[in-house]
């Protein structure tokens, strides 16, 4: 091996590191778990509940990602009524859906295991009365269930952790803020609202 194939072999290995260093995954989706917390005008009238999110990440760039996700909040309007028919009683209850899109910053450390980030964006609301249907192959309309949506925008904190290469865990701090309009759902009035959420979440991802 000559002078020069001995150089570029040398230069590989000691650029290695720098490669791997500067390497991110660019497809991150997210499962998370936690409670919803209502504030705002539907502080006083709904309650804190259970809550769920998926969300995927497009990292394009080492410190930046965008992000599109939703929020699913469990019976926050504590609606229990039922729906009489001739085939049965079917049970009412809500849901609050939150979609939000945006992007964040990204500020990673320890080789990029440990990740600190916070971001924003625009969110669409839409709070719904459903009943619990027979089947998947036979549905039943529910006349009376009532909904109500709106826009609004978000922000958030993150922090994750790398326990593989492609695996991690994290914890998730989201606010949301808009306003809705509709029907009256549960204790929620027939008129516009301001409305503030504050969404916790324990996380896990993956990502490659």
């Amino acid at each position: 091996m000559g002078y020069r194939q001995i150089a570029v072999v040398l230069l590989s290995g000691a650029l290695t590191p720098l490669w791997a260093q500067d390497y991110y995954p660019r497809h991150n989706f997210t499962f998370g778990a936690g409670a919803a917390l209502p504030r705002g005008d539907l502080g006083p009238v709904l309650q804190t509940s259970p809550g769920i999110s998926v969300g995927y990440g497009y990292r394009f760039h080492r410190y930046f990602q965008a992000d599109v996700g939703l929020d699913i909040a469990f019976g926050a309007a504590q609606v229990k009524d039922y729906l009489i028919t001739d085939i049965g009683d079917f049970r009412i209850r809500d849901r609050e859906y939150f979609v939000p899109f945006g992007g964040r910053a990204i500020l990673p450390l320890y080789r990029g295991r440990f990740l600190i980030s916070g971001g924003g964006g625009g969110a669409w609301l839409k709070y719904v009365e459903r009943i619990s249907q027979p089947s998947y192959y036979f549905r039943v309309g529910c006349p009376v269930c009532t909904s109500r949506d709106g826009w609004g925008y978000y922000a958030q904190a993150n922090l994750s952790y790398f326990v593989w290469q492609t695996i991690r865990v994290g914890a998730n701090a989201k606010v949301i803020r808009g306003h809705t309009n509709g029907e009256s759902l549960g204790p929620v009035p027939g008129f516009q609202t301001h409305d503030k959420w504050l969404l916790l979440n324990a996380e896990i991802g993956f990502s490659f």
